[in-house]
């Protein structure tokens, strides 16, 4: 996408902190939020924009906190998924459309999730990629979930130990990182086995993705060689303060418009037990107005930057029903 096409701005969104904010289109047209995932960026969604900016449509994807040109405030609970909801919230207010579209991949599919649980007033409609939903399990906490469904090896139990994670990140040069990051495609949750590291267990080569150019790359490694990884690491610690933090609505039910888009191959998909979630009743039975599932084959997990066209018309096409 040319720089012409895309603006840059700052907005606060909460006391010290400011997200930078790339947005495309006409300022005038209906607004649709895109929120990023790990290890990703506002331009994950440079496609995106491209596409719903020449149907009319305002693309507003900001660097997350603690990502990019956005603040990263310094410790773990500064980003709960009632900080990161508040920041959506806040630049929904400074869009100035009451309502918003949202389309989200990954992590940013987890925080959009709870936008429309807690904020269901601000969406019009949601397009979640990768990430699924499942309700809070009021008995037992997520990375213990996880632990007991794949083990300790699990890459989110490892991200669990401050400063490990990062030592490891720092071990290795950030461009061959990120490509071995987004070369995945093991249908299968990522697991370290003991002796390993976690880029050792990633099925990747090092090589450049098709779908991505150096030079994509290089923006990429430019913004977390000045961030570092600790602020995208600091969601996945977290996940279980977010789980004692939303019990106040275990049960209550998703009632946004929704479609929901993975690959075949994304490693999130091949999680046990996450097909018959999706395909066996339980995703409908608490995002009753879930609309549409879309399985696309042989697409792994960066799916809206493996398979932008298709994404883009996915989610525009659904868009413009409302």
């Amino acid at each position: 996408m040319a720089a012409a096409e895309v603006r840059h701005r700052t907005v606060e969104v909460a006391s010290g902190v400011r997200l930078h904010v790339a947005e495309a289109g006409p300022e005038d047209g209906p607004a649709v939020l895109l929120v990023h995932g790990f290890p990703e960026l506002w331009y994950s969604w440079r496609h995106q924009m491209r596409a719903l900016a020449a149907r009319g449509f305002r693309a507003v994807a900001p660097d997350l906190r603690g990502y990019g040109d956005s603040d990263a405030p310094p410790g773990r609970d500064s980003y709960t998924v009632l900080h990161l909801v508040g920041d959506l919230v806040a630049l929904i207010a400074d869009v100035g459309q009451p309502r918003v579209f949202v389309a989200a991949h990954d992590w940013g599919a987890a925080v959009a999730w709870q936008l429309c649980l807690l904020r269901p007033d601000l969406v019009t409609a949601f397009v979640a990629l990768s990430v699924e939903y499942h309700p809070r399990n009021p008995t037992r906490s997520p990375v213990q979930t996880l632990r007991a469904v794949c083990g300790d090896g699990h890459y989110i139990c490892f991200f669990q130990k401050p400063g490990v994670a990062e030592a490891e990140f720092g071990r290795s040069d950030i461009k061959c990182l990120l490509k071995k990051f987004y070369g995945m495609r093991k249908a299968a949750p990522l697991i370290i086995p003991p002796g390993k590291t976690l880029f050792d267990s990633i099925d990747s080569d090092g090589t450049c993705p098709a779908w991505l150019s150096e030079e994509d790359i290089s923006y990429y490694a430019e913004k977390f060689e000045k961030t570092g990884f600790t602020g995208g690491l600091n969601y996945y610690r977290c996940i279980d303060l977010n789980w004692e933090l939303t019990a106040p609505w275990t049960g209550v039910p998703i009632k946004v418009p929704t479609k929901f888009i993975v690959g075949d191959q994304d490693l999130t998909y091949n999680i046990p037990g996450v097909k018959d979630h999706i395909h066996k009743g339980g995703l409908k039975a608490c995002v009753p107005n879930l609309e549409d599932v879309v399985v696309m084959e042989g697409v792994a997990h960066f799916i809206n930057q493996e398979k932008p066209d298709e994404v883009s018309d996915h989610i525009c096409g659904f868009f413009s029903k409302f």
